[in-house]
């Protein structure tokens, strides 16, 4: 702990004082704390006591949402991560990560930068949000009696994309048979943002777009049935690569250095200024 001392309770700032000496000193939280040499408090609970019998994922999901998740979300949580761990170097933010170990960075290092770079807005992280968003809506639009076609051409006419339908690289989604045969084992396919993923992929089909749901949308359909918000969605989504990323670590680490997918200067197509000879130094 710092100089500043943890109150467990809700942040609040006094009336007539300034947020900085309001805050000075104090660390107000909600969330928890360290009382070392005693316990640990996490949201509320023992650490070590009430919460010592806790999943790891189930520990995160709590940290991040607050809530406790049933025995079937917990393996479907489990599955949105497992089936997303590609070891394979070849993919962006883990050949981050191998081109790291192999110039002999620590595994520390490479893997936070392979995860910072997994926020790409297009095919990362940073689309979490955005579909979370849009399917909430859509789902509170169908529960209202809205019209779900004509919500869904504006989206696209507006943003010229549709968060978590179609990917850049391949007309399919090879993630998406085996979550769904998990959801439905687990009697999880039936919620209303899952329902509306679907119907949303319907239309595509049916219209002139011909898109199709991808792993983002089903994800966030599924983690929106459980309770998270979209932000929430974003932040259970982050390690979703990281089993992944290890062994492309690993094997990058144990080649000879600077191995890793090395380029030739003939394979460069190199279009600038000719060779040109530099004066000798008198």
């Amino acid at each position: 702990m710092s100089q500043a001392q943890a109150h467990e309770g809700a942040p609040g700032d006094a009336p007539g004082v300034s947020p900085l000496e309001a805050h000075a000193g104090v660390l107000r939280t909600r969330m928890g704390g360290a009382y070392v040499g005693q316990r640990a408090v996490f949201r509320g609970h023992d650490l070590h006591a009430e919460l010592a019998g806790l999943d790891w994922v189930e520990l995160y999901v709590f940290g991040v949402t607050g809530l406790r998740v049933t025995p079937p979300q917990l393996r479907v949580l489990h599955a949105l991560w497992v089936y997303t761990s590609y070891p394979d170097a070849r993919i962006w933010n883990n050949r981050v990560v191998a081109l790291a170990g192999s110039s002999r960075s620590s595994g520390t290092l490479a893997t936070a930068a392979a995860l910072a770079v997994s926020e790409a807005d297009i095919y990362g992280r940073g689309i979490d949000i955005r579909v979370a968003s849009f399917l909430q809506r859509a789902c509170q639009l169908q529960a209202a009696g809205g019209d779900l076609e004509a919500y869904v051409r504006t989206e696209l006419k507006t943003h010229r994309s549709l968060a978590g339908y179609g990917r850049p690289i391949a007309a399919g989604d090879e993630r998406l048979a085996p979550m769904l045969a998990l959801i439905e084992r687990e009697g999880l396919r039936d919620g209303a943002h899952v329902k509306t993923a679907f119907a949303v992929e319907a239309l595509l089909q049916a219209g002139r777009w011909r898109l199709r749901m991808n792993y983002a949308a089903l994800a966030a359909a599924l983690t929106l049935d459980m309770g998270f918000t979209p932000r929430q969605h974003y932040l259970f989504s982050f390690p979703a690569f990281l089993a992944g990323m290890q062994p492309c670590f690993i094997e990058a680490s144990e080649r000879p250095a600077g191995t890793l997918l090395p380029l030739s200067c003939d394979d460069i197509n190199y279009q600038g200024p000719a060779p040109r000879a530099w004066p000798a130094r008198g």
